[in-house]
């Protein structure tokens, strides 16, 4: 039995810092005291703090069939180096796409022995597998994901209404968990979407009555089948009230948003700058200021990162149309340090960001023993200095695939060591990880 004690002046327990000494024994928290303890097996700096790890729900990590664009070994060294301890993989844009326990199985063999942090998985729910989901839910996956919208790759279709009536009915009867991207297939065909470098353009493309549209069909299918459903990274504030409605109403609804659509804004993307390119894609600063109203008032329940990279061909394809560019953000890295300092710039506090980027991602999904420092969880532990500063360059991140939107930033705060169940698995002051990989594949 192995055990060991971390003392900090600055833990964040049941939403407070305070100074207390943390008890680590087989890789939980076994004990927690009031108060900084200077003989502990790790005495952390005064200017640190000692905060759960972060837990990223919304991660694609394409292995395999997709591997050149990203891959377990890559995905979960950056997460590490981010200060993230769990990462739930989405079921595309790998090839197969987990829509079968087979492909479960594949997936999960691929990433055993190379995964840094816990890594758990996402089913897919496709037209073709509607009526069999179970056998995946069976296996362990977190919940199913659909697309209300073309997916980018064909492998993966979206649903029409009728069918995701049909998985809502599905899910709901085992009482699994349905996540969806919600943008609506007719209003995007109807929008102009020229050949263009301006990324005025491409939101106009995809336009915020998109979001809305779809949300409202995902709320009308909650409400008739009290379905458990999650919307994901939430771009458009146009469709906050339909949210806080449905909420207030007490439908089972909860909502994420993403880094990139806290930090950025598209005043600020140049022209033809393809790693700006998202779906639903990055909207104005008045937006902004309104989703994180939302998050300050609880109509959005979490923060993830929704990785989404591929290789720089396809990133650039098209020389510049940013209508032909691969739709996703590469941030897993940098999405927590770069939302702790937008927080902090906006007056709020680092406990409600973990609370966004840890506690809530871990809720939603049931990742159960993450997203608190609490007796019996996982030792997971990110060591964050909130005085120090650096700048993002993109050729340092461990993604795979270097671009990304955040390259040039200079972000307050840094992430100095993170513990998977009390060892360590970054440590900024060696510059590195350890080489054998150690983290676990979660099963629901």
């Amino acid at each position: 039995m192995r055990e060991t004690s971390l003392s900090a002046a600055h833990v964040l327990l049941d939403g407070a810092l305070r100074p207390a000494t943390i008890t680590i024994r087989d890789g939980r928290v076994s004990a927690l005291a009031e108060g900084a303890d200077p003989s502990a097996d790790v005495a952390v700096d005064a200017d640190t703090y000692v905060l759960p790890g972060i837990v990223d729900t919304h991660v694609h990590v394409n292995e395999p069939g997709r591997t050149a664009w990203e891959g377990f070994a890559t995905a979960t060294e950056a997460a590490a180096r981010g200060g993230v301890t769990t990462v739930v993989d989405m079921p595309l844009n790998s090839i197969p796409a987990t829509t079968t326990p087979d492909a479960l199985a594949l997936k999960r063999g691929r990433a055993a022995g190379q995964v840094r942090v816990d890594t758990g998985f996402w089913g897919g729910a496709v037209p073709d597998n509607l009526g069999s989901l179970e056998g995946l839910q069976d296996e362990g996956v977190f919940g199913f994901k659909c697309f209300l919208v073309d997916s980018g790759v064909p492998e993966f279709a979206p649903l029409d209404r009728d069918q995701l009536h049909a998985a809502m009915r599905e899910v709901g009867g085992f009482d699994g968990l349905l996540i969806v991207h919600a943008e609506d297939p007719a209003v995007i065909a109807a929008a102009p979407s020229p050949p263009s470098r301006a990324y005025a353009d491409f939101v106009a493309s995809r336009p915020d009555a998109a979001e809305v549209a779809a949300i409202a069909t995902v709320i009308d299918a909650v409400r008739e089948h009290g379905t458990r459903t999650h919307l994901l990274h939430l771009s458009s504030a146009r469709a906050l009230d339909l949210i806080a409605d449905a909420r207030a109403e007490g439908l089972p609804l909860t909502v994420e948003t993403c880094p990139h659509y806290l930090v950025l804004d598209a005043a600020s993307v140049p022209d033809g700058a393809a790693e700006f390119v998202c779906c639903p894609p990055i909207r104005d600063r008045g937006n902004q200021d309104a989703l994180w109203d939302a998050l300050v008032h609880g109509v959005i329940d979490c923060v993830v990162s929704d990785h989404s990279p591929s290789t720089a061909a396809e990133k650039t394809r098209g020389g510049g149309d940013l209508q032909q560019a691969w739709g996703g953000i590469a941030g897993l890295q940098v999405g927590f340090v770069a939302v702790a300092d937008a927080a902090l710039r906006r007056g709020v506090g680092i406990e409600r960001v973990s609370a966004w980027m840890s506690a809530a991602p871990a809720r939603v999904a049931t990742v159960r023993g993450k997203g608190a420092i609490a007796v019996g969880h996982d030792a997971d532990l990110v060591l964050w200095a909130p005085g120090a500063s650096y700048e993002v360059h993109a050729d340092a991140l461990a993604h795979k695939n270097k671009l990304t939107a955040y390259d040039g930033l200079t972000l307050h705060g840094r992430v100095t060591r993170t513990l998977l169940r009390g060892e360590p698995v970054f440590d900024a002051a060696t510059g590195g990880v350890p080489t054998a990989p150690t983290g676990r594949l979660l099963r629901r």
